[in-house]
Formats: structure tokens, C-alpha cells, sequence
């Protein structure tokens, strides 16, 4: 009977340990294209994908530690200072440290509560009498033996939803860097801007004291002036456009650094620097599509949460069976309070209980019901994150494909435009040339040149989208033992 009783036991044990309703879980198709179109489209403009670097990177960008990317030491300390300080991913921390708590209450359901328990009751007896019983000892309470796995898919799903929010904290770290980055070019462009409308303000100011004498002399006509008086305002237009974008942007860094821009992190600030002197960054390689599933953090999170509905389906399927509870106590109990602790008090008690649901209004069905469905919730939403990271793969693809070449046009433009200002004025000043024409090339100079200030940050900011869309950024130096 004893042998029995111990194999009895032991299947017990092990069917409690291995069995489970939930679903075999089969990673859906990527539903995306097997190569980039962006790759495709360089090839079909015949260029290079290096254009915009002068380096090129063979590891992938998911394995590129932000701190060999980002190479200008001003820049890192800023992004430091980014992840000490910014809310959002503070927030994003502490969403792991409370999934992470919940996981380990799922856990803990698994295995029985112990604790020490005391117990006296009173009630009448017979003859009139008042019968006492008190109890002390050790008492474990509604221990759910997990024969059909309910209580491990809560606690699968409640580890699957913890390793989700981890996957969250470093898709948060990845936009962080890459936001303060962008807004640090931004800067940088700003500055750079500035310069230029600060210079041609000041040369339009002098071409409309010019125009305003040559008017005054009776050399020129109204028409000229007022031409020259409006575009020397257009320019002041401009810089004080320009001026209360840089506030803007500066403003925007103060909130992602989630500090003032004070000591040395106002040193970090762009003055006078222009965004041609900014690093290049290095070229990292576009991979496969496929290569997403895994180097993608929030896709990696997406799938987290299909997991955590899948093993939700199984804990909602084992509410259709029996579910069993033990209550067990150990310990002294007397009928007299002062006898509690007294040899030959020694008692026990086991109490196990079995539960099958009959009849609950449609509960537990309603409940599987949802389960599925919450599963295909979550394998939509898979699905969509890696179509989302599909499109903002291709699409800074397509800029690496065509700013570069942009770019060179348009300082081409600009060198031209340089040369007819020259030339334009050349003839102004010889009589050859009216003065419509010398202020239509001084405009489309001015266009030119901050056209390409603003293809350049598009490039530069470009190239940092690209290594946050590919999945870098959240990777940390390998710790270094002395």
C-alpha cells in the first residue's frame, strides 16, 4: 500500500509538472518582402549605397555599441546624460521592475503558502455545555495542486509579459539616442543657418542703403528700392524664424536630457559649428528583412506578448477542469486555553478539496473566448511591427540611396548660384545688368545655400534612422575585468 501510495505521488507530481492546455506556439510568417526595395532602387539609380559615409561597416547594426557609433565626445555626453535622466525611459525601467514583481507573485503561486496560524473557537454542546477548541501551529492554505497547468500558463504569460517590457525598455533607449541625436544635428544645421541669413541680411542691407541713395539721387526707380527693401526683410524673416527654431530645438534637448543644459552639458551645445564639420558615421549594412525578427527590440516585444496571450489560452482551457485545493495544519490543540502547549497535543489536520465547474453562466467560455481572440489581437500586432519596421527599414534605405546624390547637386547648384551672384553683380556694377537681376541671383543664392544645409541634415539624420531602424542602439560595451 505504501508503494502505491508513493507511485500514486509521483504521478501526481509529474503530471502536475508537464501538462498544459496551452497551444503549441508556431512563430506566424513574416508577412514582408525577402529583400529591400531600397537596395533595389540604389541599384536602379546606379548608386553606390556608401555614398553617404565615407566608411562602411560589415557588423551588423544591432551588434554596433552607440558609443563606437557616435564618435564627437560632445555628442555622447549628451546621450549619456539622455539615459540617466530621461522620464521616459526611467519609466520604462520601472515597468520591468513591476513586471518583474508580478512574474514572481505568478511563480510563487506555484508552490504552497506556509505559515504559522493560532485558532480558538467557542460554540454550545450538548447538556447545555460551551465546547472550546484552540489550535497553534504551522496551517498551509488552498494549495492548488496544478494538474492541468493553470497556475504555470499564468505564470508563462506573466514571464513572457516581464521579458516583453525589457524588450520596451530598449526599443525606448534606441528612439532616446536617436531623438537626442537628430535634435542635436538640428542644432547644428541651426547654427549653420544662421550664419548664412546673418550674411546675406547683412549684404542685402547694404544693397538697399545702396538702392535707397541711388533713389534718392534720382538713379533708379521705386520699383528697385522696394525690391531691395523687401528682401532685405525676407532675410530678417528668416533669422528670426531660424532664431526661434533653435529655441525650439534646444528646448526639445532639455526635455529629452531630462535636465537644465547647464556646466558641461552647455559646453556640449553646437556654437558656431557647422553642421559640415559634424562626424560622419559609419555605414551599416541593411541585412535581410528576416534579420529584423531578431535585431529588432520591439518586434522581439511584440512577440512576448503573443507568447504571454498563448499561454493565457492554456490557463483559460483549464478552467473547464477539475481544479484541486489542499489545506493542511500542524500542530498542538486543546480544549483549555493554558493545556495549548502540553505533551500529547500534537495534532494534524488535511483537508483536500476538488472542484469541477457544472454550471458558472457561460464564465468560463466567455473567458477562452477572449484568450483566443486577445491571441489574435497579439499576432496582428505582431504582424504590423514588423511591417512598421519593414517600412522604416526601406524607407531610410531610399534616402542612402538618393540624398547623397542630392546632395551633390544641390552644392553644385549652390556653386553656380555663387558664380552667377558674382557675375550679376560684376555687371551691375558695370551698367550691363539692372539691378532685378543682381537681386534674383543674391535670392537664389540664399536658396541654394541653405538648400543644402538642409540636405545635409536630412542625410546625417538619415544615416542615424537608419542604425536605429536596423536595431542598434541599445547594445552595451562588454564589461572589461581587471
Amino acid at each position: 500500500m505504501t508503494k502505491l501510495t508513493k507511485a500514486l505521488v509521483l504521478s501526481a507530481v509529474a503530471l502536475a509538472a508537464g501538462c498544459s492546455m496551452a497551444p503549441k506556439y508556431e512563430r506566424p510568417e513574416a508577412p514582408v518582402a525577402t529583400d529591400w526595395p531600397g537596395l533595389r532602387l540604389a541599384r536602379s539609380l546606379a548608386v553606390a549605397p556608401t555614398t553617404a559615409s565615407t566608411a562602411v561597416q560589415t557588423t551588423a547594426a544591432a551588434d554596433i555599441e552607440w558609443q563606437s557609433f557616435f564618435s564627437d565626445p560632445k555628442l555622447r555626453l549628451l546621450i549619456e546624460a539622455a539615459l540617466r535622466n530621461n522620464r521616459d525611459l526611467r519609466i520604462a525601467v520601472l515597468n520591468i521592475e513591476q513586471a518583474r514583481a508580478q512574474f514572481q507573485i505568478r511563480r510563487a503561486d506555484q508552490f504552497p503558502t506556509v505559515g504559522a496560524s493560532a485558532t480558538g473557537t467557542r460554540q454550545p454542546a450538548t447538556g447545555g455545555n460551551i465546547s472550546s477548541v484552540y489550535t497553534a501551529g504551522l496551517a498551509m492554505t488552498s494549495y492548488e495542486i496544478d494538474f492541468f497547468g493553470r497556475v504555470a500558463s499564468l505564470k508563462d504569460a506573466a514571464l513572457a509579459q516581464y521579458l516583453a517590457t525589457e524588450e520596451g525598455r530598449k526599443t525606448t533607449q534606441i528612439s532616446l539616442i536617436a531623438t537626442v541625436t537628430n535634435t542635436w544635428l538640428s542644432l547644428l544645421a541651426d547654427e549653420e543657418l544662421l550664419a548664412i541669413t546673418a550674411q546675406t541680411l547683412a549684404t542685402r542691407e547694404e544693397s538697399f542703403k545702396l538702392s535707397q541713395l541711388r533713389f534718392d539721387n534720382g538713379a533708379t526707380s521705386e520699383l528697385d528700392l522696394r525690391q531691395a527693401e523687401s528682401l532685405t526683410e525676407a532675410a530678417r524673416i528668416s533669422l528670426a524664424q531660424l532664431q526661434r527654431q533653435r529655441a525650439l530645438d534646444e528646448n526639445l534637448l532639455t526635455l529629452l536630457l531630462g535636465q537644465p543644459l547647464t556646466g558641461e552639458l552647455a559646453a556640449a551645445l553646437p556654437a558656431g559649428q557647422a553642421l559640415a564639420d559634424a562626424p560622419l558615421m559609419v555605414d551599416v549594412p541593411a541585412g535581410l528583412p528576416s534579420d529584423l525578427l531578431t535585431k529588432r527590440p520591439d518586434i522581439r516585444q511584440a512577440e512576448q506578448q503573443l507568447l504571454a496571450a498563448n499561454a493565457n489560452i492554456g490557463a483559460a482551457r483549464a478552467a473547464f477542469f477539475p481544479r484541486i485545493s489542499l489545506t493542511a495544519s500542524a500542530g498542538s490543540a486543546s480544549n483549555h486555553l493554558s493545556g495549548l502547549f502540553e505533551s500529547g497535543t500534537y495534532g494534524w489536520t488535511l483537508a483536500p478539496q476538488l472542484f469541477l465547474p457544472l454550471f458558472d453562466a457561460g464564465r468560463n467560455r466567455a473567458g477562452l473566448d477572449s484568450a483566443n481572440v486577445n491571441r489574435d489581437i497579439a499576432v496582428a500586432q505582431y504582424e504590423k511591427a514588423i511591417q512598421t519596421a519593414f517600412r522604416e527599414v526601406a524607407d531610410a534605405l531610399a534616402g542612402r540611396a538618393t540624398l547623397g546624390e542630392q546632395l551633390r547637386a544641390q552644392q553644385a547648384q549652390a556653386s553656380a548660384e555663387a558664380t552667377r551672384f558674382k557675375l550679376s553683380d560684376l555687371r551691375y556694377q558695370n551698367g550691363i545688368a539692372s539691378q532685378l537681376d543682381l537681386l534674383d541671383a543674391q535670392r537664389s543664392l540664399f536658396a541654394a545655400r541653405q538648400a543644402v544645409v538642409q540636405t545635409r541634415l536630412l542625410q546625417l539624420q538619415n544615416q542615424v534612422t537608419l542604425y536605429k531602424t536596423l536595431g542598434g542602439g541599445w547594445t552595451e560595451p562588454a564589461a572589461t575585468t581587471h
